[in-house]
């Protein structure tokens, strides 16, 4: 098959980001297939550009790079000038390249535009990838307010849609969403997952004095819709209770990141850290020693949908979880008691529960061996690309 994805955020593993469209396509080139992406630079990724328009190869993925550049620091409005601008001029790659199937992959919800485009103007099959809920997330999250944008951004994400052979989201959570909604039935999950081969084989960490010997770990986004300033205060909390040989160590950049590097250091807060973005390759270490891994979001019913990189990877790390929201991920860490759910707006019991996992290594250690086993069986990135792939030989085959 010939296979065009349009994916604003792609990156490899020598980036701090997530890389399962890199895997994937890797998988399917290997299998006879060819995958060209269109893509854009992210500040996680660790694409760079010389020109506005570069043909890129990753180990045979062909990937055509538009320097338009996207970073979560951006204001609202040069993000959807951003995003606007690239699903513009990908919409010209929508028009010249032939492919067997498109995939169109949101957020955020203007990727639909090429895959439009592909579908009615090139009469290529359409497969919708949906990342996060847009605009019901931005809409949710106050971030979208004007009535008018709010009805033409649902409709726009119906046609999206309807326009579809099949709905691929990242989650349960998206999937029961999107029915809810729309009734849609040609819809399927397939989850983020980790590289089991990467995560699982053990590394040590670097020799530095800024790594302390025992803590619980945040890899990612620092802002207010993944809950910093809980970790923040659940830090505090920790230092009031004494136990200041907890650490929080916070891997990431954002919109907080100055904010709360601040604040740690005007209230003496030394057992909240921060390390810069580092390479996925070098950030498995960091998580395999950690004694927990934290998946904090903002409470709201939208981010209860979520799929988080850092959960499947700390999974695979053999690393529980403490996080919470209150959908799919709290279900499944129940079921397997791999991790806890917390309320996200109670930094105090954060503390009592990363004191009680510290506590209380042999348990802590035990949901650990069972979220290795649990992220082979679910998580597998090789498992969830061929999961993926049945879904588009299916769609192709179905319009022979």
């Amino acid at each position: 098959m010939k296979i065009v994805y349009f994916y604003q955020y792609f990156s490899t593993s020598r980036g701090s980001w997530g890389t399962r469209v890199y895997e994937f396509a890797k998988q399917w080139i290997e299998e006879g297939h060819e995958v060209t992406i269109i893509t854009a630079i992210y500040s996680k990724s660790d694409l760079t550009a010389t020109k506005f328009i570069e043909t890129q190869y990753f180990e045979g993925i062909k990937v055509k790079v538009i320097n338009v550049k996207i970073d979560n620091k951006q204001s609202f409005l040069k993000r959807i000038i951003s995003f606007i601008l690239f699903s513009l001029i990908s919409s010209g790659y929508a028009l010249k390249l032939k492919a067997d199937v498109v995939i169109a992959s949101s957020g955020p919800i203007t990727i639909g535009i090429p895959g439009l485009i592909a579908k009615y103007i090139k009469k290529n099959k359409l497969v919708f990838e949906v990342r996060d809920l847009w605009p019901e997330g931005a809409i949710e999250l106050g971030v979208i307010k004007n009535p008018l944008v709010k009805r033409i951004s649902y409709w726009f994400e119906k046609i999206c849609y309807k326009a579809s052979s099949f709905i691929i989201t990242l989650s349960p959570g998206m999937t029961q969403n999107i029915q809810d909604r729309f009734g849609f039935q040609n819809i399927i999950d397939v989850t983020n997952g980790a590289n089991i081969e990467l995560f699982s084989t053990k590394k040590k960490l670097p020799s530095n004095k800024l790594i302390p010997k025992s803590y619980a770990i945040y890899t990612g986004n620092i802002g207010v819709v993944n809950n910093s300033c809980w970790l923040y205060e659940a830090a505090k909390e920790l230092q009031k209770m004494g136990r200041e040989d907890i650490q929080i160590v916070l891997i990431g950049e954002g919109q907080q990141r100055e904010e709360l590097e601040a604040l740690a250091k005007r209230e003496s807060v030394s057992n909240f850290i921060r390390l810069n973005l580092m390479p996925k390759s070098n950030l498995v270490a960091f998580v395999q020693n950690s004694f927990v891994s934290l998946v904090p979001l903002k409470g709201s019913p939208v981010l209860d949908t979520s799929s988080p990189n850092k959960f499947f990877e700390s999974l695979a790390a053999g690393v529980p979880i403490i996080q919470n929201t209150q959908g799919w991920m709290k279900d499944f860490l129940s079921t397997h008691e791999i991790g806890v759910t917390l309320d996200p707006n109670n930094p105090k019991q954060l503390a009592e529960a990363l004191v009680y996992m510290k506590d209380n290594k042999n348990l802590t250690n035990e949901m650990g061996v069972k979220a290795s086993i649990v992220a082979k069986e679910y998580f597998d990135k090789n498992y969830l690309s061929n999961k993926m792939l049945n879904v588009l030989e299916k769609v192709v085959n179905d319009s022979n």
